[in-house]
């Protein structure tokens, strides 16, 4: 649901909802690899799941690609994204997504909702490829189908890949970036407890100069205040 595109696995793909986890001050809990200043875990976090209620970050299955292909060409969803994207370039995404945990132990989680869908969007953990005053950095996103809007999923699923960032990975700051335009988005980071400063605010570089949605702002949250918020 918000509007960047960030090339994971090699894919141009529009970004996601998302926050970003600051490497700013890490401290690794246990002993870990660097990749291009990014922090690589276990190869085995493929298959880690998380879940908190009835919401379940999981690992991605065949099925998923349909739905998923679905979503993406819904221009509802995909309103603060430079474009739709065709089934090709759905299923690109989701390799991408695959590749990124092969590479850096960590990536994007489908969520499946119990007793409402197996399918409803994703939300986990991503590398982006640009630089700005805040990178190197992982990114924490999500995107739901429009029919599963304004439950709470988002929020609850967040929280739950941030807490996984924080007490597993042990990043020390998290922000999250948006369109200006993302209202929504918006709304979800300040659910989350999140702050904005307006001198953090930046221009999204992977976006052409003068589209309305290169301006992009920025909140930040220290790994305390997550559960403080909850």
């Amino acid at each position: 649901m918000t509007a960047s595109g960030d090339p994971v696995g090699g894919q141009q793909w529009p970004s996601l909802t998302h926050v970003t986890l600051s490497l700013s001050g890490f401290e690794p809990k246990q002993t870990r690899q660097r990749s291009s200043s990014i922090i690589a875990l276990p190869a085995m976090s493929d298959l880690v799941q998380l879940s908190s209620g009835g919401i379940c970050l999981r690992p991605w299955r065949d099925e998923d690609r349909e739905p998923f292909a679905a979503m993406n060409s819904d221009t509802r969803v995909m309103e603060f994204f430079r474009s739709t994207l065709s089934r090709v370039q759905s299923d690109a995404m989701v390799d991408g997504i695959q590749m990124h945990f092969t590479k850096h132990g960590f990536g994007l989680w489908a969520i499946e909702v119990a007793g409402v869908a197996p399918f409803v969007g994703f939300a986990g953990l991503a590398v982006p490829e640009f630089t700005a005053h805040f990178t190197p950095c992982v990114e924490v996103g999500w995107r739901l189908a429009f029919e599963h809007w304004g439950r709470g999923y988002a929020t609850e699923a967040a929280r739950l890949a941030l807490a996984y960032g924080f007490s597993t990975c042990a990043f020390s700051e998290v922000v999250s970036f948006t369109s200006a335009a993302n209202r929504r988005s918006r709304a979800v980071m300040e659910r989350l407890g999140m702050r904005r400063d307006p001198t953090d605010d930046f221009e999204y570089p992977l976006m052409p100069e003068g589209h309305p949605l290169r301006p992009h702002v920025l909140y930040r949250l220290g790994s305390g205040s997550l559960f403080n918020a909850c």
